[in-house]
């Protein structure tokens, strides 16, 4: 049975125990994997959220916090950024790369908690995004509209997901990719090649597009301002606003 096919309380304890056990390098995996490509993807996310100098933004699961560094970074002083994730050991080293980041824009806080059940009263956050998590709650329904309800009305939720690229040779070349060659790398540097199977798999079994906005996006109370694929479809960005 793999992880996927667990009932979904096991699904979620089995997933906080993958990421838990790839937390040490798994800043490492994703550049190697992705060619650097993420940095770009992200950064793009970033001038999308369009984040006032004094926003409070929220991220969840932040993992090791590269969004959450450049969201704060995006903001002036008195702007905030707090970051979240379920997993101890991807906050832990979270906070270790805090420590070494230089003062400047936003402050930021990383703090474990779940996705499905924010410890944070309703409107309080000007935006929330969420990048490469939103799959691996269980279910993401629920993440998606604990984000809506701590975001104030009219404020925005972004979404940075995976998604299924497209074209009679990207797309065919790349599942080769997903299903071969990133298990290989990913367990040669984490030692956890379950994990690159299993992220893979969900990657291309999760709803993108139009497929995301109608299943999951809307019926979590949130209205799409614009959606955009990258990089042939291999990811995504959706932008939406909670609605008031």
């Amino acid at each position: 049975m793999t992880i996927d096919t667990l009932p979904a309380p096991q699904r979620a304890e089995a997933v906080r125990s993958m990421f838990g056990s790839i937390a040490g390098r798994y800043d490492r995996a994703n550049s190697l994997l992705s060619g650097g490509m993420h940095h770009l993807w992200r950064r793009k996310a970033v001038r999308m959220l369009a984040s006032e100098k004094d926003d409070r933004v929220l991220d969840v699961c932040c993992g090791t916090g590269d969004l959450a560094f450049a969201l704060a970074d995006a903001l002036g002083a008195d702007g905030e950024v707090v970051a979240t994730d379920f997993t101890p050991e991807m906050v832990h080293f979270a906070n270790e790369k805090l420590d070494g980041r230089p003062s400047k824009g936003g402050t930021l806080g990383f703090q474990q908690a779940d996705a499905t059940s924010l410890p944070f009263e309703a409107d309080w956050f000007d935006s929330a995004t969420v990048s490469f998590g939103i799959r691996n709650v269980v279910p993401p329904a629920a993440g998606l509209a604990e984000m809506a309800r701590v975001v104030r009305p009219g404020g925005r939720v972004l979404v940075l997901e995976f998604g299924q690229p497209d074209g009679w040779f990207f797309g065919p070349l790349f599942r080769f990719y997903s299903k071969h060659v990133m298990p290989l790398i990913g367990g040669l540097i984490t030692g956890q090649r379950a994990a690159y199977e299993y992220l893979p798999r969900t990657s291309l079994n999760f709803p993108a597009g139009d497929q995301f906005v109608s299943e999951l996006l809307e019926p979590a109370g949130l209205s799409l301002v614009e959606k955009v694929s990258l990089t042939n479809g291999i990811a995504w960005i959706y932008l939406a606003e909670v609605r008031t």
